[in-house]
This record gives structure tokens, C-alpha cells and sequence, in this order.
């Protein structure tokens, strides 16, 4: 989950876009809340590239990407980008991300195309293995405010691009020959 911010909706976007995955596929699944792994900002005296880590919640940060098989990251568009706590948790660490296999879903009221080409940038900049499709899910202004919604009833015209997503992130994860 790509935010932090209170009143944040993606907790309830990162669950549903869970259980289209999980629906979808027969791979497992883990939500990751980055507001449980604070990374403060710049606090490793060396360079993510190196790997040798001095802080504990760097290190325990860079078990849990380097565990994962893949990565799909759900993050809000906030200001035409994506959210600092996200791109600070990726900097944070280098080699875990290399060659992961990932996909990008955003939201927001324009559906976050603008964040998700920005973090494609990053993402590729770190040679992770983007899929082509990345869902955007454009949310209401009422949404946005904190009105009630749905996913299961207001984004099912997303979900298809999801599990397109999923499949693309499938055949990532396949073996090479």
C-alpha cells in the first residue's frame, strides 16, 4: 500500500484489488502496509546499492522485499505523483527490487496514470520486470472526501484490467527457458 496518509483510502483499494488477486490466481498473496514500517528519510549512513544496511528497519524492510516473488504496488496519485512514504520505502533498498517481478495500480480522481508513470520510471530505472497493463481507478470527488463506497460494486469496471494485470504478472513469474 503506497500510502500512509490518515484518512487514507487505500487500505480499502489495496483488500478489494486483494481479493480480485486472489480470485484471479492461484498465487498468494500478502498486503503490505508501508504505515507499518517506518523508514525514516535518509537515515543509512551508506548507499542502498551496497546492500550493508546499519539500520534494524532496513534490514528487516529488505527481508520482506527481497522474500517476495513479485511486487503490486497500490498507491494513490496525490498531486499529479505518487505518494514520498512510497518512493522513500523503495529507495530505501536497491538489489531486492532488481529483476522483481512487478505491476502498478493506482487511483485517484483522474485514476492515477500520472503516478503510475512516475513510479513505472523508478521501477525501471531499478530493472524490475513491469507488466504493460497498469489499472487506474478513477474515484468520485465524493470518494475522495470520505463519502461511502463500495469496491466490490463501484470498481468492478476495473477489475478487469486487474486480473489482466495479474495474468501478465503470471507469466513474469514463470520460468525462463
Amino acid at each position: 500500500m503506497g500510502s500512509i496518509r490518515a484518512g487514507r483510502l487505500c487500505p480499502k483499494i489495496a483488500s478489494w484489488v486483494v481479493e480480485v488477486a486472489q480470485a484471479s490466481t492461484n498465487l498468494n498473496y500478502e498486503l503490505v502496509d508501508l504505515a507499518d514500517w517506518p523508514l525514516p528519510m535518509n537515515d543509512e549512513p551508506g548507499l542502498p546499492a551496497l546492500g550493508v544496511y546499519a539500520q534494524e528497519h532496513t534490514r528487516a524492510w529488505s527481508r520482506k522485499i527481497a522474500s517476495a516473488d513479485a511486487i503490486m504496488f497500490v498507491t494513490p496519485q496525490y498531486n499529479w505523483g505518487y505518494p514520498a512514504p512510497l518512493k522513500n520505502a523503495i529507495d530505501h533498498l536497491d538489489n531486492e527490487w532488481k529483476g522483481k517481478p512487478a505491476a502498478i495500480v493506482s487511483y485517484g480522481g483522474h485514476g492515477g496514470d500520472m503516478s503510475a508513470a512516475q513510479l513505472r520510471q523508478v521501477a525501471q530505472g531499478l530493472k524490475m520486470r513491469l507488466v504493460s497493463t497498469m489499472p487506474a481507478i478513477t474515484l468520485t470527488r465524493e470518494m475522495i472526501l470520505g463519502g461511502p463506497f463500495d469496491p466490490q460494486k463501484d470498481f468492478q469496471a476495473y477489475a478487469e484490467s486487474i486480473r489482466q494485470a495479474l495474468v501478465e504478472l503470471v507469466v513474469e513469474l514463470e520460468p525462463k527457458a
